[in-house]
């Protein structure tokens, strides 16, 4: 129960922040996708509830619904992709994305801490929510037709990973390495894993990032560490699990894509599935992000009541058919 209101309570304090910080009022959003590492349930249905519905609810969303998405540390952007398909297929029209903390990962390395004669760093629960609505002109674009997924078949080598999530997405639009100006990975605050032994996480990813891209001919090994600082960033986010994954970097994706002089970021969900003891597999996906280039689609040549008309029309011909016949 503790660990249920933990997740509910932080989870709305993000979506509140979030429609303080847009045009939208809570009774705009159609759906909420909630994608943190709990589970929401009691002691017979443990994972069987919705913190999705029940964070909306705080909010007011009176007119929303919605669902829970768990993928361990991979969730979020799982939802993100999820979320961006909904809108873009027309379903929903705004998405609410949000996660509440974990409290099983505060303190979690204290230990380690503690032994360094480190204060026990992990003393934060972080929360996020982000909005997916109709293309506007302005705003971010998620490029649905670039996503990366790590399959069942790919394997867990560090390059195959790497491969499935960053390069095989490129390779559809024929883009480089270098062709994504940030790249949201593991973005764990080295300060609290180093002395926990699991070194600088987001610098070895992006170490791994720009191997494979002088493997492919993308950059010139003497320019690996350049393409590490250019591309990547250093680590800030708390060890919350799904909350350093990729999504840290979405407010600031935001400004850069706008305000900044960027064209394209690309957010990096991972995910360690054999934690749940049900597989020995790693799970990922990745999407790209681009600027906007101000141009908004155009409507649908055939409105809904002309479909309907169509419809309508087929099946009288239809009938008409059968009776001549």
């Amino acid at each position: 129960m503790f660990e249920n209101l933990v997740v509910k309570a932080s989870g709305y304090l993000a979506f509140a922040h979030l429609l303080n910080n847009t045009n939208k009022q809570a009774e705009d959003i159609d759906y909420v996708i909630e994608c943190s590492e709990e589970a929401c349930g009691d002691m017979n249905q443990r994972g069987g509830g919705n913190f999705a519905k029940a964070i909306a609810e705080l909010a007011g969303a009176a007119n929303a619904t919605g669902s829970d998405t768990r993928g361990f540390c991979a969730a979020p952007t799982h939802a993100l992709i999820q979320a961006a398909a909904l809108v873009k297929s027309g379903v929903y029209q705004n998405v609410v994305v949000v996660a509440g903390g974990a409290t099983a990962k505060l303190g979690m390395n204290g230990k380690d801490h503690v032994k360094k004669d480190l204060p026990i760093l992990e003393d934060v629960l972080g929360g996020f929510a982000v909005l997916i609505s109709d293309n506007d002109g302005i705003n971010p674009i998620i490029r649905t037709d670039l996503v990366g997924k790590h399959t069942v078949g790919t394997g867990s080598s560090p390059q195959a990973v790497i491969t499935s999530l960053i390069t095989k997405p490129l390779d559809k639009a024929n883009m480089k390495i270098t062709d994504i100006d940030k790249y949201s990975v593991e973005m764990q605050n080295p300060d609290i894993t180093k002395p926990a032994g699991a070194g600088d996480v987001p610098a070895s990813n992006y170490k791994m990032i720009g191997a494979l891209g002088v493997k492919r001919g993308d950059i010139e090994k003497k320019d690996l560490l350049n393409f590490v600082n250019e591309h990547g960033m250093p680590g800030w986010a708390p060890t919350q699990g799904h909350i350093p994954s990729g999504v840290p970097y979405l407010g600031f994706a935001l400004k850069d894509l706008t305000e900044g002089s960027l064209n394209r970021a690309m957010i990096v969900g991972k995910g360690s599935l054999f934690l749940g003891r049900m597989t020995n597999l790693f799970d990922g996906v990745s999407v790209v992000i681009e600027r906007n280039p101000g141009v908004v689609e155009e409507e649908k040549s055939v409105s809904r009541d002309e479909i309907k008309s169509i419809i309508a029309k087929a099946m009288k011909d239809f009938g008409n058919h059968l009776i001549n016949d």
